[in-house]
């Protein structure tokens, strides 16, 4: 298969060329910077110039393409909303070039996304939030108004290895930064997780299926309590552990205060019954206990 990947130079998305040139896969690699040009074809992948802010850029690479894996996406935090909605042209100039074929898109979303009861975890076939609820369900909107392609959905937990752990990565700055590793009451607020390579993995069997409307979960383990998490940074960081009253959430935290009390536990029992996947690389814990400092 001739896979067009969006994001290919980033943390997940390199890892994703790898495992689809590993498994007999070309890829079409979209770049932005020539700086990661150089480390793209040396992957094996094809290199396209392009960007997620040039439409006919993105319908181009697509239109060669056999299917395509959107992991594009502009992780400044700041701006959070706004990116969230940029998705959505994004989505549809991909799609349009897709529509009418078999040929699958591969869209991301995250497992918070996923409505549930409290303290249940997300499930694939959980109905979503709405955009007013959680931004990032642009996409999945925009995966849905997509008439007339085979549309699929890979649904994010907090991704890690020794250097990067999604939103765990700016956490860590904040600990360094106020000399104290925190959770907010008594910490028991769960985030699901898992390796880059296993979703990596995961994002190679999704379009491989080629499943119409499939939700996927990539989530290697349900549920890592702020507790642990904060206990395992501050064995690492050498930094004391303390709880913090949820209003004291916003001078700590800022924009991540919205997040830091959360508790989104996420299934990914039916992802492993359809797809066969088995996640196998280390615990978010086992990788911060193991963090790579020089890079902070």
């Amino acid at each position: 298969m001739r896979v067009f990947v969006t994001g290919a130079t980033g943390f997940i998305g390199s890892a994703v060329v790898k495992e689809l040139i590993a498994a007999g896969h070309q890829v079409i690699g979209l770049y932005r910077s020539e700086e990661k040009a150089a480390a793209l074809a040396a992957a094996g992948a094809e290199v396209y110039h392009g960007s997620i802010a040039d439409p006919d850029s993105l319908k181009a690479g697509a239109a060669r393409a056999d299917g395509v894996i959107h992991l594009a996406f502009n992780h400044d935090f700041s701006r959070f909303v706004q990116n969230c909605e940029d998705d959505r042209p994004v989505i549809a100039a991909l799609a349009s070039a897709l529509a009418g074929s078999d040929r699958p898109l591969i869209v991301t979303s995250g497992t918070g996304l996923a409505n549930t009861a409290p303290g249940e975890p997300a499930r694939e076939d959980n109905a979503i939030v709405g955009a007013n609820v959680h931004p990032r369900a642009a996409s999945e909107e925009a995966a849905a108004a997509a008439d007339g392609v085979n549309v699929s959905v890979v649904r994010l937990p907090q991704v890690h290895d020794t250097a990067r752990q999604g939103l765990i990565t700016p956490v860590i700055a904040m600990y360094r930064d106020k000399g104290a590793c925190v959770y907010l009451g008594d910490g028991v607020n769960r985030w699901p997780a898992a390796h880059y390579l296993d979703v990596a993995r995961l994002y190679r069997l999704a379009i491989e299926k080629a499943e119409p409307n499939a939700k996927y979960h990539a989530v290697a383990e349900e549920g890592v309590s702020m507790r642990e998490i904060a206990e395992a940074l501050g064995r690492r960081l050498k930094l004391p552990v303390k709880s913090i009253a949820p209003e004291e959430a916003p001078a700590y935290f800022g924009w991540l205060a919205a997040f830091a009390g959360h508790d989104v536990p996420a299934s990914s029992a039916q992802t492993r019954k359809k797809l066969g996947w088995a996640p196998i690389g280390p615990t978010l814990i086992a990788d911060l206990e193991a963090l790579r400092l020089s890079d902070r």
